[in-house]
């Protein structure tokens, strides 16, 4: 067991979203699924009141708090994707039923929890020592929705961006 693992509050959905967590990502698991032993504000005796679960071998607690705490982009998880075959992927997957696209690589999915979907090249474009390259990068990211490689390539090669 993890000494720190996150909780992330849910509105009776903590099951739901673990399931589709854990669907996405290789090494991750429901580890249990507990139920409430009284009525709670989030649910009666017998509801669902924590699972526990792992995505990507990290330990996480949902909770089934009730409606008063909402998710914010204050705290986001962030997808380190090999390539844009896997920006692809888990964009899709995580904008599917509800989820809402937003600027700049990131998300929200449809439980309203905020991801950070960024392919591995453009960390290394803008860490990149060619300190014109990393801005022609870094600001063709921040004019993009999903991060799209090819376009992060012609950018930091100094190639125009297509318009449109």
């Amino acid at each position: 067991m993890d000494k720190i693992t996150p909780c992330l509050w849910f509105d009776g959905q903590a099951e739901e979203a673990a399931r589709f967590y854990t669907s996405l990502f290789p090494n991750s698991r429901i580890d249990s699924v507990d139920r409430s032993p009284a009525d709670t504000p989030s649910g009666p005796e017998g509801s669902v009141l924590t699972v526990n679960f792992t995505i990507g071998g990290r330990s996480f607690i949902g909770l089934n708090g009730g409606p008063d705490f909402k998710f914010s982009e204050a705290i986001s998880m962030s997808i380190d994707c090999d390539d844009q075959a896997e920006v692809d992927r888990f964009w899709q997957a995580l904008i599917e039923n509800g989820g809402e696209p937003s600027v700049c690589g990131w998300l929200k999915d449809r439980f309203g929890l905020s991801w950070q979907v960024i392919p591995r090249q453009l960390t290394e474009m803008v860490n990149n020592s060619d300190r014109a390259a990393a801005k022609r990068a870094m600001e063709a990211m921040l004019k993009m929705t999903k991060i799209e490689v090819a376009e992060l390539e012609r950018a930091f090669a100094g190639d125009a961006l297509p318009v449109g």
